[in-house]
């Protein structure tokens, strides 16, 4: 039998022995689950079910898309969505590169993996979290309160940007890699704290004094999961980094020449990896400005998208009155930092990272009121205040997620359902070119394995003057004014052989209708050779 004996811990407490020891007195067959295992399992069950009962939208095509490539070449993939070469993508990530061996073995469609990936994104974000919470505070219902406070504390207009962790939101950006990187970034955050606090690795959380700073190993693990980051999505990577900075600077005390080193050790084993990885080259992303453009509305709807995450301020202040080092009011500085300069300096893709700056103040709204009662008429005024926040954020934004239309008594907004193409993909085959320039079918059809003639996305591989020579070309063709001798030049040019037309848009006299979509009322139509 395991025994307890007298140690010289500073607590004096006694400490199990054996087997024990690892449950803190008890087997995990005894152990009660915690209310965040509860909670957390419960929550992974309801958003995987609205996450399928929602048509895939929106980037999914995108996505899909880059499976499809690697399905048919996983060591040379094409260009995600046009017939063009794909070496130096950088949705060639390690993330895409699993789902894409997963592919070739499995059969599995693009449209499928993405599918799928969302429950098991959902399992890293949801363990991320409980970790990084019980790093904060070992009080058990902080991490509880975490989650509705993550997914409804956001605003009251609609956002679908992959990186904020609504409800909404995240019915559609489950199965993206924004998705998968952020729940490894709570992993990281959590094992940065403990590394800060003195501890090691563990699937517990230990708090220990400062000279258990644990092996050089361990470092050049976290280095390693967040170069993967760094790969799997950079811009989240950029919040990742700017937390753990934050993290290191509030809890790590007594710094040596060797914990210098190790920390060192963490950011150059970081940047190893993702400088070695061999499909795209990391640097090349540094001066990229193609995407800047799209995310200058996260800028200018911030208020709208994100005014319910303010209720956690209070809580941060409170914090920081208690130390000036407090590591989520660091963070939230440290992140408020990122987004300003990416508004100051034009560069509006670092607006993705607002969706982590709202974290802290939530998280820090969570721990206050999991403080044990009674509570002073402070806290209660503050917990009466999230509540009501949550239900505003709930029933304005976030309730059509959760709640099917058949059951839906009052009209929630729903996610957005997007038209199929699936009936474009009976006749047409994986690799043929197409033109179109509906706003779903350029986003969707690409995740079939189509080619588009005109990329749907900028990417670094092709320079921003080809991609927009290519929509030129592609407005040309479908200009009812076109001659039909033009229009044979620019389909000779990108080898194009289908077009999907709009109900309003003629058909070509060289093009003959194959199939029409009844939900969408559009056309499809095979050039005559």
């Amino acid at each position: 039998m395991p025994q307890t004996v007298q140690t010289g811990h500073p607590s004096g407490r006694r400490v199990a022995l054996g087997v024990t020891a690892l449950r803190g007195g008890r087997t995990w067959l005894t152990r009660r689950p915690t209310p965040y295992v509860v909670m957390g399992g419960l929550f992974w069950l309801v958003m995987t079910l609205a996450y399928w009962r929602v048509p895939l939208c929106c980037d999914a095509g995108q996505h899909a898309a880059v499976v499809e490539r690697l399905r048919w070449d996983l060591l040379h993939p094409a260009h995600p969505t046009a017939a063009l070469p794909g070496a130096g993508s950088p949705y060639y990530s390690p993330y895409t590169v699993a789902q894409g061996a997963l592919a070739r073995l499995t059969g599995l469609s693009g449209w499928s993996l993405v599918k799928l990936a969302g429950p098991m994104n959902l399992v890293v974000l949801l363990t991320g979290i409980g970790r990084f919470v019980r790093v904060l505070t070992p009080r058990p219902w902080a991490p509880v309160l975490a989650l509705p406070f993550m997914t409804l504390l956001w605003g009251t207009e609609r956002v679908l940007w992959s990186g904020y962790l609504g409800l909404m939101s995240m019915a559609t950006t489950l199965g993206y890699p924004s998705t998968f990187a952020i729940g490894l970034t709570f992993w990281a955050w959590a094992w940065t704290g403990e590394r800060a606090r003195g501890g090691g690795f563990s699937w517990r959380v230990r708090y220990v004094g400062p000279s258990g700073l644990g092996s050089v190993g361990a470092y050049a693990g976290l280095g390693a999961l967040y170069g993967l980051i760094l790969l799997v999505h950079p811009i989240t990577a950029v919040a990742s980094v700017a937390g753990a900075l934050a993290i290191v600077a509030a809890w790590q005390c007594g710094w040596r020449g060797p914990l210098v080193g190790r920390w060192t050790l963490t950011g150059a084993v970081a940047l190893a990896v993702a400088a070695s990885w061999p499909y795209y080259d990391i640097l090349s992303l540094a001066g990229n400005t193609g995407v800047d453009g799209m995310h200058r509305t996260l800028y200018e709807g911030a208020a709208g998208h994100l005014w319910l995450a303010l209720l956690g301020l209070p809580a941060l202040w409170v914090r920081g009155r208690r130390s000036r080092r407090d590591p989520l009011v660091l963070m939230f500085t440290a992140e408020c930092l990122v987004v300003a300069y990416g508004w100051v300096s034009g560069h509006y893709t670092y607006g993705r990272v607002l969706g982590l700056a709202a974290v802290p103040a939530q998280f820090a709204l969570a721990v206050e009121l999991a403080a044990p009662r009674p509570w002073e008429w402070a806290r209660r005024a503050l917990g009466g205040a999230a509540a009501a926040g949550a239900c505003a954020g709930f029933l304005t934004v976030q309730a059509g997620t959760v709640v099917p239309p058949a059951l839906d008594p009052v009209g929630f907004e729903q996610p957005p359902r997007w038209p199929s193409y699936d009936w474009v993909a009976r006749h047409v085959r994986a690799g043929d070119v197409l033109i179109t320039d509906g706003y779903f079918a350029v986003r969707a059809i690409a995740g079939y394995g189509v080619n588009m003639a005109a990329p749907t996305w900028p990417d670094p591989v092709v320079e921003e003057g080809e991609r927009v020579r290519r929509y030129a070309d592609v407005r040309a063709y479908l200009d009812p004014a076109s001659s039909r001798a033009g229009r044979a030049v620019i389909a000779r040019r990108y080898g194009v052989r289908w077009l999907v037309l709009s109900r309003w848009q003629r058909v070509p006299e060289e093009a003959v209708v194959v199939d029409w979509s009844p939900e969408t009322g559009e056309v499809l139509a095979r050039i005559a050779p």
